[in-house]
Parts: C-alpha cells; sequence; structure tokens
C-alpha cells in the first residue's frame, strides 16, 4: 500500500531508529537562501516554545513519530495536509506560519520574488502577502505538478473561491468529487474537508482567494 506523501512507516520498534529518543535538528542549517531558518528548524523550535515532545506532537497531529523527526531534521518534505496537520497542533494558521519570516512595512505592490511559497512536493502555492497581518482577504497562485496532490484532506474555518486557469484538477469536497477544467470556477466552505489533485500529463494552475487571510 502506498505510504501518505510525507510520512515514514517503520514496521517494528527496531527498525526506527529514532523511535527510542527524539533526534533534534542540526543546529545552524540555514534554507538555500542562506539567510532563513530551515522548515524543519522552525517547526522543531515551534514544538520546544510550546513545551512539547514530538511524540506528543505525533499523537495528537496524527502524524507517526518518525514521520515528524525526519520533517524536523529537512529529511523529508511534508505535503500540504502534513504541515497544517502539525501546525493546527501548535494553533498556527499555515500562512501565518510562512509570513513570520516575512516581516515588512505593509505595500502596495508585491513582486513575484516576494510572494510566499507554502507549497511542497510539487504543488506550489504562493500567497500574496503585503506584510499586513489584520488584512481579511488571502489570494493565492497555485500551481499543481502532473500526478501531485495536496497529500490528504486539509480544512480550515472560512470561504473559498477559485478558477482554473490552465489544465485540469480533481477537487475532493465531504466526500464528493469534481472535475474542473480551464475556466471552470469553485466555491467552498473550507470548513469542510477537502483536497486537490492533479492525475493529468499536463500542469494545473489556479488562481483562488480565501477569507479569512489566515489558514
Amino acid at each position: 500500500m502506498q505510504q501518505p506523501r510525507g510520512e515514514v512507516q517503520w514496521q517494528t520498534m527496531t527498525d526506527n531508529p529514532l523511535a527510542e529518543q527524539e533526534a533534534e535538528p542540526e543546529p545552524n542549517k540555514r534554507t538555500d537562501e542562506g539567510s532563513e531558518r530551515s522548515m524543519g528548524e522552525r517547526l522543531a523550535a515551534t514544538r520546544r516554545r510550546l513545551g512539547l515532545s514530538q511524540r506528543r506532537v505525533a499523537e495528537l497531529s496524527g502524524l507517526t513519530h518518525g514521520a515528524i523527526c525526519m520533517i524536523e531534521q529537512n529529511k523529508v518534505s511534508p505535503s500540504v495536509a502534513s504541515l497544517q496537520k502539525l501546525l493546527s497542533v501548535y494553533e498556527l494558521p499555515l500562512s501565518r506560519f510562512f509570513a513570520e519570516e516575512e516581516v515588512r512595512a505593509p505595500s502596495v505592490v508585491i513582486k513575484s520574488d516576494q510572494l510566499i511559497e507554502l507549497g511542497s512536493q510539487g504543488v506550489s502555492m504562493k500567497l500574496v502577502h503585503n506584510g499586513n497581518n489584520r488584512r481579511q482577504l488571502g489570494f493565492m497562485l497555485e500551481t499543481y505538478a502532473p500526478g501531485t496532490d495536496t497529500g490528504g484532506q486539509v480544512k480550515h474555518l472560512g470561504e473559498e473561491v477559485g478558477t482554473v486557469l490552465e489544465g485540469s484538477v480533481l477537487l475532493t469536497l465531504a466526500g464528493h468529487t469534481y472535475q474542473l477544467s480551464a475556466g471552470d470556477s469553485y466555491v467552498i466552505d473550507t470548513g469542510e474537508p477537502h483536497s486537490f489533485s492533479n492525475p493529468s500529463g499536463q500542469t494545473c494552475r489556479i488562481v483562488s482567494a480565501h477569507t479569512p487571510a489566515s489558514f
């Protein structure tokens, strides 16, 4: 059976070299830019700040202890769904987790290189963020490479509307699956479990807006 994206499954306790102790990320590991902390390092720091062990986070999130260790060590990149499960334990919205590293004065024009990347594993979710954390509307440019998905269902309080600009995508909402092609739009209650997947051989691009701005 295929394992969920971002998860690492172990057959026995002895198979897992991390089972007996919690591994910590290597200190001072940086992203490609060289100036910001890596995602795994930031997740580990957030967990420690809340006084939570990796095993406790595993219990609360539904992810395996091994997966959390690997994510914090930057050995695997979590799917959007797995990352949201972790951040839900920390009571931290996905968009705010990434925006914290992008603190700046509110601006009117946001350049393409200032968009905040929320996605991973072939799914790009670029958040348009002007530095105002009190804004009411969120806006994203989404790209799904062929054969990719959100890694499971997600949910967050609010509403979302979107339009497929290119390619096609499958939207699964509350147990029902809908196929959307270029030019089609959707309106959903994001409090319902939902996911997006692109089983086609063509890249899919979507523009979407959601409220509240954090999710």
